[in-house]
């Protein structure tokens, strides 16, 4: 059995105009692979702020992201937009740029209402980068597309034939499980829910993709390590002291500019505030927030 993956979803850097800024991309590869033991990351996704920037300017995130990771870290890309020609323009520079693999969630404006229609959708996005392998990203608390995962995938090897798998960010364990039963084994699918991991690792899930690992990378390695070593009690241990950060952060109203601020005050990054309609985190929560971490967490 292969290793289990674990995927940072990484943070886009920001000045202090929320311009990006590439110079941070160098040292936050450095300090995902060096101090949290990191070798993957997932690009311009839910946690990047993916649909709050141009095309452009995913496009110059992707660009720098995979020269500075060149040797040390998979990247996968996600190209999903709401416009089939953005996502198809960013998957063929995904291609240009040397990408490991691309994503792809469902468009969430004008909404795919079947199955089929997603599987159509995500097959012209993925002919405009065929020799990429090819995620279905589902995330229908943030699309509203709810369905369900199992039957996007029915029979999609034959519309993308170099489909890889799902970053399943969904929490119906039913439906990941049936995923996982109904395909084949070269195929991955990588749990998005942080705080309830070990449940998709029963249930099958090849490895993780979230933003919290961006932070708690190597006590989550240990985790999924336990977990491959059938030491439940300790694999839980650790998924209750996360549960216990995220349900203490919860209170400060735990959304993307309250973590990308967690993220900035524990690993010494200069990522910057969010991109509006997100507002910055209170600087006394975040400082709450990384107290209580580092109660919970030792350095690894």
């Amino acid at each position: 059995m292969a290793d289990k993956k674990l995927v940072a979803a990484t943070f886009t850097p920001f000045d202090s105009k929320c311009e990006v800024n590439l110079s941070q991309i160098g040292p936050y590869i450095d300090y995902l692979t060096k101090k949290q033991g990191v070798k993957s990351v997932f690009v311009n996704g839910t946690t990047g702020e993916s649909l709050s920037l141009s095309v452009a300017e995913r496009k110059m995130l992707a660009k720098e992201w995979c020269e500075k990771a060149n040797g040390k870290m998979e990247v996968i890309v996600h190209v999903g937009c709401m416009s089939l020609k953005d996502s198809q323009e960013l998957a063929k520079h995904a291609v240009e740029i040397k990408a490991d693999a691309i994503a792809v969630m469902a468009p969430f404006f004008l909404k795919p209402k079947t199955a089929e229609a997603l599987k159509l959708y995500l097959q012209e996005v993925s002919s405009a980068a065929p020799v990429l392998p090819f995620y279905y990203y589902h995330i229908p608390a943030i699309t509203g597309v709810h369905v369900p995962a199992r039957d996007v995938i029915a029979g999609i090897q034959e519309l993308i034939p170099v489909f890889r798998g799902v970053k399943f960010s969904g929490t119906d364990l039913m439906d990941l499980g049936q995923c996982v039963s109904s395909s084949p084994p070269q195929w991955s699918f990588l749990y998005g829910v942080d705080e309830q991991l070990l449940a998709g690792l029963a249930m099958g899930a090849d490895g993780a993709v979230g933003s919290t690992y961006n932070y708690l990378g190597c006590h989550v390695n240990k985790l999924i390590a336990a977990f491959e070593k059938h030491d439940l009690d300790q694999a839980r241990k650790i998924q209750f002291k996360l549960q216990e950060l995220l349900g203490f952060a919860t209170n400060f109203g735990f959304d993307l500019g309250v973590n990308k601020q967690v993220m900035n005050d524990v690993s010494g990054l200069l990522l910057g505030p969010p991109r509006l309609p997100v507002m910055p985190c209170p600087p006394t929560h975040a400082q709450a927030i990384a107290k209580k971490y580092f109660e919970l967490f030792t350095e690894c």
